[in-house]
């Protein structure tokens, strides 16, 4: 029952395929001119009290005005100061002369608050916004920037923070500087090798854990036992989904309508509706993960059983490993804001993942270029094409959970960037890998079926494929400056097409294109 549940969720699993940042980054989209071009800048906004250095906060620069030094040695503490009034939308009766001018948003557009602080002497000017988001401040179309000092945006809670030591009458110094994210950072390799290998443990999973040939000797001494393993493995087997062509395309459009759902209507309880969804599957994937390999090793584990009711009959370590899988769900949903959440969002998703992998199944090349090909215009058109329409990205902004307070769904893996200053996290959504991952794991039974080895079946070719095509995504992640990718774009020919070029070359393509059909032709070996 709980498989069936999981396979219901496989739309809501998919609906994630792009590999970004969680950096918002419009600096394309905001409007320029020639006295209004520079790019947004992040900025570390330190300040000290009374000579004390207290807390770094952070913000964004303006499209006008000049630009602030990389290095902290590079800038000046300046003492800070409200301007009178706070819009700065006049001429100040405080003293600006040598400070920094702090201005709250509203009342005037951005360019006459920096001209105003500007020409009372101030050597910057803090814009304190109205909400916890840094908004990119830009010039109207009217206007021309002949702002010559830095003009910074900051958030809400930290212009309250300023505030408070400033009216304690309490003496507050700022330095400004912009520290850039590296071009590359250590974390991508790690979303690398576990999206990679979750592909891998996926497709061997069957052979890790029920290697026929050493079970035959225990199949001898133990009959009994081995009937039950049997039967069990039926009814994985009666589970098993084999998505036809039909299915493919109905799936991708499902996924589409869900994706839309998710844009226009998130909000924090739909979040939460995700949550345990993903729960659900998380912990259904994790007991079949650590059921399946520890049986394997220790035989006796699952000879002890329970009858509880509406369970029936059910063994006691399945029992005690289904509550430990639910107090791990259950203690990430509750932590997930914490800075080590990530780990157990991950262990679950690859769970989920290497378990939907044993789940569904496709039957040939056929329906794995059905399903990739729609799966390829799919996401190039959720993240390329979606603005046109939709004024933003919107598997970029679902994925982010942009409208959703700025919390992500729970459909991807994540790790925090290690040596970026401005911290975060690198994200891969479920889709980039079960898409391929359903093309590698055909080409892995179909390489066992046919007898095949490493160099003369598809298998290994296909991961390599897959290691590439992420490489590739990877590369023009950091070209357009983090803005989210269309993962798919690189890694459906990386996989799909290597498949239909080896396909060809060993004239196999027939074959694989059929296969599981009557009309399909065996390259298995003959015995004579």
């Amino acid at each position: 029952m709980a498989s069936r549940v999981l396979l219901l969720l496989l739309p809501v699993l998919f609906v994630v395929a792009v590999n970004a940042d969680d950096a918002k980054s419009d600096d394309d989209r905001a409007p320029k001119s020639e006295s209004c071009n520079n790019p947004f800048q992040l900025v570390k906004v330190k300040n000290w009290v009374d000579g004390e250095e207290a807390n770094v906060y952070n913000g964004v620069t303006a499209r006008f005005g000049s630009l602030l030094p990389d290095n902290p040695q590079n800038s000046v503490r300046t003492p800070a100061i409200f301007s009178n009034p706070l819009d700065c939308c006049s001429t100040s009766t405080s003293k600006l002369s040598g400070s920094v001018a702090l201005c709250v948003r509203g009342g005037c557009d951005f360019i006459a608050k920096a001209a105003f602080a500007q020409s009372g002497g101030a050597t910057a000017m803090l814009v304190i916004n109205d909400a916890e988001d840094l908004f990119e401040m830009v010039c109207s179309n009217s206007s021309e920037a002949n702002i010559s000092i830095p003009v910074v945006m900051i958030t809400k809670s930290a212009g309250e923070g300023l505030n408070k030591s400033l009216t304690s009458g309490r003496k507050v110094e700022i330095l400004l500087y912009a520290p850039p994210r590296p071009l590359v950072d250590l974390s991508v390799a790690f979303l690398w090798l576990m999206s990679v290998g979750t592909i891998v443990c996926a497709s061997l999973w069957s052979d890790l854990t029920t290697p026929e040939k050493a079970d035959e000797h225990y199949n001898e001494l133990y009959p009994k036992e081995s009937s039950n393993a049997e039967t069990a493995k039926d009814d994985f087997d009666n589970e098993i989904v084999n998505i036809d062509s039909k299915g493919a395309i109905i799936f991708v459009i499902a996924a589409s309508t869900f994706l839309v759902l998710l844009f226009f209507f998130m909000s924090s309880w739909f979040v939460w509706v995700l949550i345990v969804l993903f729960c659900i599957g998380g912990i259904e994937g994790m007991h079949n993960c650590i059921v399946s390999i520890t049986v394997r090793k220790c035989k006796n584990c699952s000879q002890k059983t329970v009858s509880l009711p509406l369970f029936g009959e059910i063994s006691i370590f399945s029992l005690v490993v289904l509550i430990f899988c639910v107090a791990f769900a259950v203690f990430w949903a509750a932590t997930r804001q914490e800075s080590y959440s990530w780990i157990g969002q991950d262990i679950l998703g690859i769970c989920l993942m290497i378990t939907v992998l044993q789940l569904a199944r496709l039957p040939n090349i056929k329906v794995a270029t059905v399903l990739l090909c729609c799966a390829f215009v799919y996401d190039i058109f959720w993240v390329f094409i979606s603005p046109v329409i939709f004024h933003e990205s919107v598997m970029i902004a679902v994925a982010r959970g942009d409208k959703a307070g700025g919390e992500a769904i729970p459909m991807l893996l994540r790790f925090p960037r290690l040596f970026d200053p401005w911290g975060g996290y690198d994200m891969i959504g479920f889709g980039d890998i079960l898409f391929p991952g359903l093309l590698v794991s055909f080409a892995h039974r179909f390489d066992k079926d046919n007898r095949r080895g490493s160099t003369n079946g598809y298998f290994v070719w296909l991961v390599i494929g897959y290691g590439i095509g992420l490489v590739f995504t990877y590369l023009g992640l950091y070209l357009m400056d983090g803005n989210g990718q269309p993962a798919l774009l690189y890694l459906v020919p990386c996989t799909l097409g290597v498949t239909v070029i080896l396909g060809c070359i060993r004239g196999e393509l027939k074959t694989l294109w059929n296969y599981g059909t009557d009309s399909s032709v065996s390259t298995e070996p003959s015995d004579v």
